[in-house]
């Protein structure tokens, strides 16, 4: 019988937060932790439900929290938060000392920052459409891609029509995807929180990612990399990742055709397969 979020759900309080998460798979397995992207009603389980267990079952201690300013998580003010606080003090909890990264989105440029700027914390880095502050391929002549407008116009209106939208632009394969079900649940999961997603809103632009990473440091990440992205993402596009690919010295580029922002779930199986490979053998 399938995994659901309260059999894996827990919560610890660290010096400056409380964190929910989600832990599968042996305790005393390789840590992968999960970290999810910053759309509206966005937590550790709805980015990634069709990927902890299957991790977990491959023998590897999976965690994916709701990181503060998200789901069940502490409230924070973004004008000052720094989210690779609230993971080396999630990881000091659970007497974590390394891990794997794995980062949606938001999650994987959180994680970029992490290798470049916590290196002994990190095992592996993997990412999945992570945006880097660059022109053109996120805030370009005409301003932020179709996407980013969607998703923040979802801070402020997360009704179910407006994460219709969201999930919409989310995706490659909208008929099988952006469903009704779905499209309620994240509209549900965000109206529970609507602090943070106000707190989003009152940061403007620069939210949810209070601190861009250096791409001039790109270069000093020492972790194996393998950084995937959907050929048709439309909120952050593809070329950003060939940008850090050509930088980080041990890294490799994955370009998933028929594929939008979230690669984890909409090719869940190859995504998978990716992440149990890459960290058993590198």
């Amino acid at each position: 019988m399938a995994l659901t979020e309260t059999d894996v759900a827990r919560d610890v309080t660290t010096a400056d937060f409380t964190i929910h998460y989600n832990e599968a798979g042996p305790a005393d397995g390789p840590a992968v932790v999960l970290v999810h992207g910053g759309g509206p009603g966005a937590t550790g389980w709805s980015n990634y439900s069709p990927n902890i267990e299957t991790i977990a079952a491959a023998g590897f201690r999976v965690v994916a929290p709701d990181l503060p300013g998200w789901g069940a998580s502490s409230e924070v003010d973004f004008v000052d938060y720094e989210p690779l606080d609230a993971l080396c003090q999630l990881l000091d909890a659970l007497g974590i000392e390394q891990a794997a990264f794995v980062g949606n989105s938001m999650g994987g440029h959180t994680s970029i920052r992490m290798a470049i700027e916590r290196p002994e914390r990190v095992s592996h880095l993997m990412t999945m459409g992570a945006p880097l502050q660059l022109k053109p391929f996120l805030f370009g002549a005409t301003g932020p891609s179709e996407g980013i407008k969607i998703m923040y116009a979802g801070y402020t209106d997360y009704t179910p029509e407006a994460m219709k939208r969201l999930v919409e632009i989310m995706v490659f394969d909208i008929a099988r995807f952006a469903t009704p079900e779905l499209c309620e649940e994240r509209s549900v999961a965000a109206s529970k929180r609507p602090e943070h997603l106000a707190n989003v809103a009152k940061a403007g632009i620069r939210g949810p990612i209070p601190i861009w990473a250096d791409l001039d440091r790109l270069a000093e990440i020492t972790a194996p990399s393998l950084l995937i992205h959907g050929r048709d993402d439309r909120v952050v596009t593809f070329e950003g990742t060939l940008f850090a690919a050509a930088r980080i010295p041990d890294s490799r580029a994955h370009i998933i055709n028929r594929c939008g922002h979230w690669a984890q779930l909409e090719h869940a199986d190859e995504f998978n397969r990716l992440v149990i490979d890459f960290v058993a053998n590198n």
